[in-house]
């Protein structure tokens, strides 16, 4: 029951009740909803968010947004034209070809970081990992600059993270653990328990995207489970008075966030049965898909930086972008997944007015070559990729720099990981030139001061 006139959050929760009945095409359709998304895209107190789209392995530019047609690097796929005139992109990609005025390509990223543990650290942090300075992941970074200590959820949220070639290129660093994100999904899908008469193998989204051990048990009551909490608290604030440091504040923040958690009605984000089956299919029927539309629920509930790893087709942690062999199979596969959910979570920000405010980006750590190999693969190449910006601060329906013909070197506007990084930031209202300061008590700016905001695709460019 809703007491006076509904809030803007009760008419979200009557649209999310009223769209499992009538679809969510009759609901794009309805008179308020447009006029909901506008009022919510030009409210002045929303703050931006990031949702980066995390590729392990480094995913082949050729075969899927720098296209080679007729050269012999081209290899299998075709190109298909995308809603921007001049701009194709991959045949298996055809949703977000659909989106291409929402997105910027960037054809002409060069870097000289060829391992995958150096270029994930690399990509991550804008940083080569040398010297004792643990630099923040993006992630941390963000959240610290747009992130709210009163928030009920944690302001960095990780899901499905494949921390195996590069752990230190997923935490907080000198930032400390109070920005460390909240890992959801680390785990290979597992053989779970019957629910409700169904296992994990039945379910139709694969195993739930939760919050792990968050539910207080139901054999304790409230009130001794308050007790317990506000005697852990005290010892936890004498251990600390006596041996204070890093480990004993890790410990001390990681329980705070979940007690806050727990006691918020805010965790239900996590919670995507209360989605349109509709909607949820268009997703698709995986993890990613489901992750991606955990996201946007992420993003509506002030979260500034969500990522979401793309592992495997299979959703497991594999590496399956690394495609040394069988490329063209493992590409096709991997799109299958990517292009469903990565479209339709750029229709779905753009529906609930979310988009404007919402920066999305996609990029693994490196490229692939553009000859192919042997085994029908292609090997790692940092010397000529791509990644790709959408949404909230980017003036899409562009591409930036250009490659040769064969896609062996860049030609045109070559882009280095500061530039990148500090275009992200930028994008996002934050000054790439901001400081922190470091474990070894030198500031350091949030990306490399070498680092250039490319400001041909910022809607708001930074002066000078």
């Amino acid at each position: 029951m809703f007491s006076g006139f509904p809030t803007r959050r009760d008419w979200l929760r009557m649209a999310s009740l009223g769209a499992a009945s009538i679809g969510v095409s009759s609901l794009s359709m309805s008179r308020w909803l447009p006029t909901l998304a506008a009022e919510t895209a030009a409210a002045p107190a929303r703050k931006k968010s990031c949702i980066l789209l995390w590729m392990p392995g480094g995913p082949s530019q050729i075969d899927t947004f720098d296209p080679k047609p007729g050269h012999k690097n081209g290899g299998e796929f075709k190109p298909i034209d995308s809603s921007v005139p001049g701009i194709q992109i991959s045949e298996h990609l055809p949703q977000l070809a659909r989106q291409m005025e929402h997105l910027a390509i960037i054809r002409s990223m060069q870097t000289k970081e060829g391992d995958h543990g150096r270029a994930t650290y690399h990509l991550r942090t804008g940083y080569l990992p040398q010297g004792p300075v643990r630099y923040p992941t993006l992630g941390s970074l963000v959240s610290h600059e747009l992130g709210s200590e009163t928030n009920e959820l944690p302001n960095f949220v990780s899901i499905m993270p494949n921390r195996l070639l590069s752990p230190g290129a997923y935490g907080a660093g000198f930032l400390g653990p109070r920005y460390a994100p909240l890992i959801v999904g680390a785990e290979p899908p597992r053989r779970a328990r019957p629910m409700n008469g169904q296992s994990a193998e039945d379910m139709p989204y694969g195993p739930p995207l939760e919050v792990r051990n968050i539910r207080p048990t139901t054999e304790i009551s409230l009130p001794q489970s308050e007790s317990r909490l506000d005697l852990l608290a005290s010892m936890e604030k004498e251990f600390q008075a006596q041996r204070p440091g890093l480990s004993a504040d890790s410990h001390q923040s990681a329980y705070h966030q979940a007690v806050r958690m727990m006691r918020s009605e805010a965790v239900g984000a996590f919670n995507l049965d209360e989605e349109p089956a509709e909607l949820r299919a268009a997703y698709g029927k995986n993890r990613f898909g489901q992750a991606c539309l955990l996201a946007r629920r992420l993003v509506e509930r002030g979260v500034p930086f969500i990522e979401v790893a793309l592992s495997d087709a299979m959703g497991g942690m594999g590496i399956g972008w690394d495609t040394h062999a069988q490329n063209f199979e493992g590409v096709k596969a991997l799109s299958g997944v990517l292009d469903p959910a990565w479209g339709t979570l750029m229709h779905d920000l753009q529906e609930r007015g979310l988009l404007d405010s919402t920066l999305v980006v996609w990029m693994g750590e490196f490229g692939r070559t553009a000859a192919i190999n042997e085994q029908g693969g292609r090997d790692h190449y940092p010397t000529a990729w791509t990644t790709v910006l959408g949404g909230g601060g980017i003036r899409g329906g562009q591409v930036y720099g250009r490659t040769d013909d064969g896609g062996e070197k860049v030609v045109d506007k070559p882009v280095a990981v500061p530039d990148l990084l500090a275009t992200i930031v930028s994008a996002l209202g934050i000054n790439p030139a901001q400081e922190n300061m470091s474990n070894v008590g030198r500031p350091i700016p949030l990306t490399d001061r070498l680092g250039k905001p490319l400001a041909e695709i910022l809607v708001n460019p930074p002066a000078g």
